[in-house]
């Protein structure tokens, strides 16, 4: 199954009359803008799921039922340092690195694949519960979404979920990929919604709701799909922002509205 924007449209029309009982909640949380601050060319046959910079490495995992990929690329010069598929059927999702293991996500197969850093060559697998969405490291614990208004930890070792936290508002987000940023805050996507949602993971309060809709074609190009991909770039105040089948990656800050 392909998981795209075009095929909910039944549970956001849902998610809407839900949303017209808690619009008070939802106003609550400031908005902020996207400035982009530079371009970078993106594969446009990446169905992005998970987007994270560790030193000078961009890593991504892309998604789709036997297209499903991870790779490595050098975050300044784009060369590609090592790349894995991932067998079918299996549906990649959210990643991120930690303890010195790369830890991949699929959909709804259950399954977690734990991976060599540098090679991406797969060192194990560990079941869990739930579709797994996004993830991202902080505070030397995993940060993990399933599609809902609640985010799970983990032991970054184990997998192991050690906890929970729900959104206090926004709790019709759909929170996808995450990026678990240098100020302690989780930068998260609301798909399928052109928003990120700038989250304070201790308590689930939303700090930020940032439009990023001007990143988006009014007409998508070559079967594009929605915005999907943060990651912060180390020791900078930027973000990188993609989509699905985009050809464009976004370097960009986040400014007042």
């Amino acid at each position: 199954m392909k998981r795209n924007r075009r095929s909910l449209a039944i549970g956001v029309l849902v998610g809407l009359v839900i949303w017209s009982g808690c619009g008070a909640a939802e106003e609550a949380s400031p908005t902020m803008n996207i400035e982009v601050v530079a371009t970078r060319s993106h594969d446009p046959r990446a169905f992005t799921q998970g987007l994270e910079i560790d030193g000078d490495v961009l890593y991504e995992g892309t998604g789709l039922s036997g297209a499903s990929s991870v790779r490595a690329t050098n975050l300044h010069t784009g060369v590609e340092l090592a790349r894995a598929d991932l067998p079918a059927p299996y549906f990649g999702e959210g990643l991120t690195v930690t303890e010195g293991t790369l830890w991949q996500l699929t959909w709804q197969d259950h399954v977690a694949f734990a991976r060599d850093p540098v090679t991406l060559a797969e060192r194990g697998r560990v079941p869990y519960e739930g579709e797994g969405w996004g993830l991202c490291t902080r505070s030397g614990r995993l940060v993990m979404s399933d599609g809902t208004d609640t985010l799970t930890f983990r032991d970054p070792v184990t997998f192991a979920p050690t906890g929970s936290v729900r959104l206090t508002s926004h709790q019709t987000a759909r929170l996808n990929e995450l990026d678990c940023a240098e100020d302690g805050s989780v930068y998260a996507n609301d798909w399928p919604t052109n928003n990120i949602l700038r989250i304070d993971p201790d308590t689930g309060d939303v700090l930020a709701v940032i439009d990023a809709s001007p990143l988006v074609p009014p007409i998508p190009l070559m079967g594009e799909d929605a915005l999907n991909g943060i990651a912060q770039i180390p020791g900078t105040d930027r973000f990188l922002l993609t989509g699905k089948n985009w050809p464009t990656t976004f370097e960009v800050r986040f400014v007042p509205a």
